[in-house]
């Protein structure tokens, strides 16, 4: 399991989930977009823990990455003007 929290102190607090690979592109630009703006969230590497994978599918009804669950909202694949509006941010 690989653990990443960011703390935001600008913004109200999300629950941001990340499910991701270490050879998805999209994952890093997510996680970059996510560092880059203070936004906390929590990432985990489902190509090496099964348990998550299994998480994440079940949520996503897929194997795609990465998937993200914002306070329960689930997205699959970077669309970065959904997910900033989820989280208050500009796209």
């Amino acid at each position: 399991m690989v653990y990443c929290e960011y703390l935001t102190h600008t913004r109200m607090a999300k629950n941001i989930t990340i499910y991701s690979t270490p050879t998805c592109h999209f994952c890093h630009m997510a996680k970059d977009w996510f560092t880059e703006n203070n936004v906390a969230f929590t990432d985990y590497d489902v190509q090496s823990d099964l348990e998550k994978r299994q998480e994440m599918a079940e949520k996503s009804g897929g194997m795609a990455v990465p998937v993200f669950d914002i306070d329960g909202e689930v997205i699959v694949g970077f669309d970065k003007e959904k997910i900033a509006g989820l989280v208050g941010l500009p796209a």
